[in-house]
């Protein structure tokens, strides 16, 4: 054994030759590349192409059971709009702002609200605010669109009638 010589540690290793590493570097940043515009999957294709106006090619569409599983799938009811006409409302004032409430009854009638009273508030409502009956809670969602205003809750009952939206209003809307 006094023939053979042991290579140290830092001599070990295989030398590729030159064409072989720039061959493996191009398929590496083709991939990252790849990777990068499809998102890293299938379903992100689609995606991108349909907010490019574009349609997906034929071999990435659904299956036919899939298709025809979405023809059968009824379409969903839209609901009808709110009546406001038949809908009654209160409007309250509880800011400083002399007269808010009769103006903010004023707005809700132009716009076909069935305003039936007016008034100060002694509380303290938060923020302007449509309280609604739990069964009319799409028809004050509606009130509060069209006054501008941002907060719905429930109506408070034994202080609220609950026949009717009511309207706090904290300032100025």
């Amino acid at each position: 054994m006094t023939g053979c010589v042991r290579p140290s540690k830092g001599e070990r290793g295989v030398a590729l030759p030159t064409p072989v590493i720039a061959l493996s570097v191009v398929a590496v940043v083709v991939a990252v590349l790849v990777f990068w515009f499809t998102g890293g999957d299938g379903d992100g294709r689609d995606e991108k192409i349909a907010q490019a106006g574009g349609t997906p090619s034929a071999s990435v569409s659904a299956s036919p059971k899939a298709a025809k599983a979405e023809e059968k799938k009824p379409a969903k009811a839209v609901p009808s709009p709110v009546d406001r006409a038949k809908v009654s409302v209160e409007v309250y004032n509880q800011s400083n702002v002399v007269g808010l409430a009769g103006d903010v009854a004023a707005k809700a009638t132009t716009v076909g609200w069935n305003v039936v009273g007016e008034d100060n508030w002694m509380g303290s409502v938060p923020e302007n605010t449509v309280y609604y009956p739990s069964e009319m809670k799409r028809e004050g969602q509606q009130l509060a669109d069209d006054l501008g205003i941002k907060r719905t809750h429930l109506s408070v009952e034994g202080s609220m009638k609950g026949d009717r939206l009511t309207v706090i209003l904290t300032g100025a809307l």
